[in-house]
């Protein structure tokens, strides 16, 4: 079972907004003593997401958790958006897919970062991408 401990809420509008969000990551990953390399992989993957959700989306938030199982703990990073949505995840999901004219190295990659790796999405509603990266994993 894991116990959220702590929860940091940060709306993203605009670009500036993705760099405080990387600094509140970082300091939530040294709280808990994450280490640096894991520490790069969950920031990595935050700065992935949160550019989705500005070139999609528009912006939106993210949820930010200390959270504990047993005796470790991680951050688990919710991003949350109103915007268009995904309409074939399995495809979004591949690498080297990609709608906005990239390497499409995003979800996959990002997935490839984490401990855990969730999204949620509907067509005309948004989607939800949450992600849990452990201090020791």
């Amino acid at each position: 079972m894991i116990l959220s401990l702590s929860k940091d809420n940060i709306q993203i509008v605009r670009e500036q907004d993705s760099v405080f969000l990387k600094n509140r990551v970082k300091e939530v990953a040294v709280k808990i003593k994450m280490g640096l390399v894991n520490q790069t992989r969950l920031i990595t993957a935050a700065s992935e997401l949160v550019r989705n959700m500005l070139r999609y989306a528009n912006g939106g938030n993210c949820l930010i958790e200390i959270v504990s199982s047993g005796k470790i703990n991680g951050v688990r990073l919710t991003f949350s958006d109103k915007g268009p949505g995904i309409p074939d995840i399995t495809a979004a999901m591949r690498d080297g897919f990609s709608t906005g004219k990239s390497l499409g190295l995003g979800l996959p990659g990002t997935k490839r970062l984490v401990n855990e790796f969730e999204i949620k999405s509907k067509v005309g509603e948004g989607t939800q991408v949450t992600i849990l990266k452990w201090a020791n994993g």
